[in-house]
């Protein structure tokens, strides 16, 4: 099985740039874990959510399309549905925006569903330093594309961080493939 697959282009420059620009326009929420309490020295970043965005199934079709594709060609999970909205992630440098080493799949009914993880880079990867999406598949550390557009898809019970962003900001679009538990 792979353990991280990357797929270069899977939002196009201007796509980047929608929903970047529909997160800025909307109000954000201050990231909260699962159980929804906030711990800063865990995670910093504010939280914008897509179902809660009006014209946004454009954005859903493309991620359909491109969990698709990557489930069926390297890791061949039995994933039945998104029981999560996509969020939009802002790390700022303002308040050292990170995400400490965490995995995705957890407690609680729908955590515990989590198969498949995809972040998008909608961010250029020249407007902002630090900031490294970070995936530990094994003993080693892989550092995801930074190339705007590019989509990271690696298992939920896979350990990732984001590392603290120093300078600038980085923006990511998260979703969460289901399915029933790991056997």
């Amino acid at each position: 099985m792979i353990a991280v697959h990357s797929r270069e282009a899977a939002f196009s420059e201007v796509e980047c740039d929608q929903i970047v620009a529909l997160a800025r326009a909307s109000e954000s929420s201050d990231a909260r874990l699962v159980g929804q309490q906030r711990d800063h020295n865990l995670r910093r970043a504010d939280l914008v959510w897509v179902d809660e965005l009006p014209g946004t199934a454009w954005i859903m079709d493309r991620i359909i399309e491109v969990v698709r594709d990557a489930n069926r060609g390297l890791f061949q999970f039995d994933l039945s549905d998104f029981a999560e909205s996509p969020q939009i992630a802002r790390y700022g440098a303002e308040r050292e925006g990170h995400f400490d080493w965490h995995a995705d799949i957890g407690d609680g009914v729908v955590a515990a569903r989590r198969k498949l993880t995809m972040v998008v880079q909608l961010s250029s990867e020249k407007g902002y330093e630090g900031g490294a999406l970070e995936i530990m598949p094994s003993a080693n550390v892989v550092s995801a594309g930074r190339v705007r557009g590019t989509a990271t898809l690696f298992p939920a019970f896979q350990l990732h961080r984001v590392t603290p962003v120093t300078k600038g900001e980085r923006h990511s679009l998260t979703v969460w493939a289901h399915g029933p538990g790991f056997r």
